[in-house]
């Protein structure tokens, strides 16, 4: 496999946030100092966003909308019902053992509020296994006017009062997914959007008791080279957590769910594990603050194998944080592919998820080895211009 180099900077000194700084001078504007705040629950969302960011586990993202889910279950040759959406997640949802290798599970709002067919709520499904229940929150993309055939994300109104409800539920975290395309520049304004709309909705969440996980997913689209990916990232990183202290967010008690540092999907060269690793490292020391307690990478359409693998390379050596994993496809599509919507089979897919949670448990502790590893985990998921 080729891999790409990059040059290191002499220092790791520069600004993390990309914030505006000013020499000291008499004409210079008075230095800011940002109140850092999360009300009532700040030492609630500290214990819950190290809950989830405990060692050899990681989330379990089940967050698919239904139209998505849809599309899982056709896959498989289901139709796309409620009872066919509750079989499949209360199949995940109920696998024994699932909480050694799962610290989180993302849900859709339908399955919050979901209980298996004896009865018991999926949120005290996860609590009697040790996982933290979480919600997505996000009402999902729209064309972003003004911009160059860019996204936005919406779901900031009325996000107060729905994620007191999610509280009231069950639900401990929240995820708001949004995206930056590399081939479509980004736009400044494109970045901004998406920075300051995970900001505000991070510090919402925080007041209503949420851990609010930060994911501005740079797409694999496009045929660019890893170099080209990591600017990008950089870029991006910096508005996010400029715009985050801008709103009082409290980085302790917050999870980041960024995409690794990849060549795009259609680049002729394909990264190593430990240039993705080196790239992505490379990222987050320039970028992230040590106060964020975790780490959790989307898999983003890298094949079950590729997306272990590039975890595994993370944790060869000590990071500030705690790296690990927030898989749906690259933790789900052996499970799927198992079941195929028969009852006989579910005991053999639950199994299925854990020989993938347990090898990503595995990497997240730096002590994964692909020996071992069939074929169809090493098949790739990228789908182009892909939707949730």
């Amino acid at each position: 496999m080729a891999s790409a180099s990059f040059v290191k900077p002499n220092t790791l000194s520069s600004p993390w946030i990309g914030q505006r700084s000013f020499a000291h001078t008499s004409a210079s504007p008075p230095r800011v100092s940002f109140a850092i705040r999360a009300g009532a629950y700040s030492d609630e969302l500290v214990k819950t966003a190290k809950s989830v960011a405990s060692p050899g586990r990681g989330i379990l993202a089940i967050d698919e909308s239904n139209a998505t889910c849809g599309k899982r279950l056709a896959s498989i040759g289901l139709d796309n019902t409620e009872d066919n959406r509750q079989a499949y997640r209360q199949l995940l949802l109920t696998t024994p053992g699932l909480g050694d290798y799962i610290s989180g599970a993302i849900l859709f709002e339908e399955t919050l509020y979901q209980s298996t067919k004896d009865g018991k709520t999926f949120v005290d499904c996860l609590r009697d296994a040790n996982i933290v229940p979480g919600i997505k929150v996000d009402k999902g993309l729209s064309p972003l006017p003004g911009s160059n055939d860019e996204s936005w994300c919406q779901g900031l109104d009325g996000l107060g009062s729905r994620s007191a409800e999610y509280y009231k539920q069950g639900a401990r975290f929240a995820k708001w997914r949004t995206v930056v395309s590399v081939p479509c520049g980004p736009s400044a304004l494109a970045v901004k959007e998406a920075a300051w709309g995970l900001a505000r909705y991070a510090a919402i969440s925080q007041e209503n008791g949420l851990v609010p996980i930060v994911e501005p997913e740079i797409l694999l689209d496009g045929d660019h080279p890893i170099e080209r990916t990591l600017e990008v990232a950089e870029k991006v990183w910096s508005e996010v957590f400029f715009y985050l202290a801008q709103n009082n967010v409290m980085f302790e008690g917050i999870l980041l769910k960024p995409s690794m540092v990849t060549p795009g999907a259609e680049h002729k060269n394909k990264a190593s594990p430990e240039t993705v690793a080196e790239f992505t490292l490379t990222m987050l020391k320039r970028r992230v603050p040590p106060a964020v307690p975790g780490i959790m990478f989307l898999s983003g359409g890298q094949s079950e194998a590729e997306a272990t693998l590039n975890l595994n390379a993370m944790n060869q050596s000590p990071n500030p944080w705690h790296v690990s994993f927030s898989y749906a496809r690259a933790l789900q599509n052996s499970v799927l592919r198992t079941w195929q919507g028969k009852p006989e089979k579910i005991e053999a897919s639950q199994k299925a998820l854990l020989v993938r949670a347990k090898a990503n448990s595995l990497a997240q502790l730096g002590k994964y080895s692909a020996e071992g590893e069939n074929e169809d985990a090493k098949k790739g998921m990228f789908v182009k211009g892909y939707t949730y």
